[in-house]
């Protein structure tokens, strides 16, 4: 299913179709403020393992990531955080950031990796920030595997690539092609972990 919501203005019936399926465990390719990603509702142990089998990895090899809506999520996924490291967030979120952060008890079980973190990650994009504020909790946002992404910018050709693994890809324009920039902040001091769309200074 190939689902054409306006980048701007989200039609809702569309985006409560989308979190419908996600609700029913189901799996979407969804845009971000940076490249198009897999998305399932973060409670949905079914559909995180349905996204794990298409990436070929185990859920705590995956590199997986929280998609929230703001910064509201921080205090029941993360645990407390300092006030600098707070106010560098909201500096630069929304953006093309994922931070890594202390994990709460909050977070599922079958997404708990060894270091006990969680990756975060409110993308500046209207699409994607409107399906989590309709779902009520994070979905979990994993990239499409293959090291091709620049072959996965065209919603259609990643429908015709994805359409019989998945139950939707949503149409939210021509996407981009360099992934996020990942900070690291669990060991005090920022620690830039891979370089991506967002400037890092």
């Amino acid at each position: 299913m190939l689902l054409h919501i306006h980048p701007v203005n989200p039609q809702e019936r569309l985006i409560r179709q989308a979190v419908a399926i996600l609700r029913a465990g189901g799996i979407i390719v969804y845009p971000t403020d940076t490249i198009y990603g897999l998305g399932c509702d973060i409670f949905q142990h079914k559909a995180v393992e349905r996204i794990c089998q298409i990436k070929g990895v185990a859920p705590l090899k995956a590199n997986l990531s929280f998609v929230c809506y703001d910064l509201s999520d921080l205090s029941r996924y993360a645990r407390q955080l300092d006030t600098p490291v707070y106010r560098t967030l909201k500096q630069y979120l929304p953006g093309p950031y994922t931070f890594i952060l202390g994990a709460s008890k909050e977070v599922p079980k079958i997404l708990k990796t060894k270091k006990d973190t969680v990756g975060i990650r409110v993308p500046d994009n209207k699409i994607a920030r409107c399906i989590v504020h309709e779902l009520g909790n994070p979905i979990l946002s994993a990239s499409l595997p293959g090291d091709a992404i620049e072959e996965y910018t065209d919603p259609e050709v990643i429908h015709d690539r994805f359409g019989n693994q998945v139950d939707a890809v949503i149409d939210g324009g021509i996407g981009g092609i360099v992934p996020s920039t990942i900070v690291d902040f669990t060991g005090g001091e920022p620690e830039v972990v891979r370089e991506g769309a967002g400037a890092w200074s």
